[in-house]
């Protein structure tokens, strides 16, 4: 499954390059934040710190008539340090998701996809003791595949709903992602809402919420919400704010909260 999923987000890549005038639009962009602080001889004390964080978002959609075929990259990774400490993985995120859209010409369509979420490099649960490996690259690994029907009222909400397989791979951490399998197989409900808006001439906002429900456990949903503004300064320079909400209780029976507020550059590729 894995390979099936990068296969053909590999292959929607080449012929969107290949074939620019048969209905596909290509959007990419990425940016890069970094802070620094420094102190020498400052009597009001402080440390010295530094963070930065790469994000890379791309968007390769062919409209044909009868049909629409979505595929969305996203990729996010960065670190921090302070003081003498050494440095740590402040982010990491791989995501690939594809939708194919049967046009029925009205706004409730059928569609199926695939999606699938891993990160780059380790992850360390840092304790008295010292720094704990807890995560690795597709390790864990999810991967959803829906079949069902979507709902788009007009170009900024998109939200789709349907009977779903999801999959938790893991190899090293069973015990702490799958109960206790290598592979652990749900079968459930799920929905994916795309919300996109312009809130000012120069302020954008999109977001993403995502909602799994095993069949066995309908009062447990796990969600998965990512909000990002976007302020353009100028034409390379952003203000980004990212706010990340994540719950499944077989992780973490509270929710999980990340948050992200930066300045940097941002290359529009495309």
């Amino acid at each position: 499954m894995r390979l099936f999923i990068l296969t053909l987000f590999t292959a929607a890549l080449l012929f969107a390059q290949d074939n620019p005038k048969t209905g596909w639009q290509k959007e990419m962009a990425g940016n890069l934040n970094f802070t620094q602080n420094t102190f020498d001889n400052w009597q009001q004390g402080g440390e010295n710190a530094w963070a930065w964080q790469l994000n890379i978002n791309g968007k390769f959609t062919n409209i044909q008539e009868k049909f629409d075929w979505s595929n969305t990259i996203k990729i996010a990774y960065g670190k921090t340090r302070v003081g003498d400490a050494g440095s740590k993985k402040s982010t990491d995120e791989i995501r690939l998701e594809s939708v194919y859209t049967y046009k029925l010409g009205v706004y409730v369509n059928p569609f199926i996809s695939l999606s699938g979420v891993t990160q780059f490099t380790r992850g360390f649960e840092y304790t008295d003791e010292g720094a704990i490996t807890i995560s690795e690259f597709m390790d864990p690994g999810y991967f959803t595949q829906t079949l069902g029907v979507g709902y788009s009222p007009n170009a900024h909400i998109k939200t789709r709903l349907g009977a779903a397989f999801k999959e938790t791979i893991t190899k090293k951490f069973e015990d702490r992602y799958g109960q206790g399998k290598e592979m652990r197989v749900e079968y459930g409900a799920n929905s994916v809402t795309d919300l996109s808006f312009k809130l000012a001439e120069r302020i954008s906002y999109t977001g993403k919420i995502e909602m799994f429900s095993n069949l066995k456990r309908f009062n447990e949903i796990d969600v998965n919400w990512d909000n990002l503004f976007v302020s353009q300064i100028s034409k390379y320079i952003t203000v980004n704010f990212n706010v990340k909400l994540y719950y499944d209780r077989d992780i973490s029976k509270k929710r999980q909260l990340q948050e992200v507020l930066a300045v940097g550059l941002t290359y529009t590729f495309f």
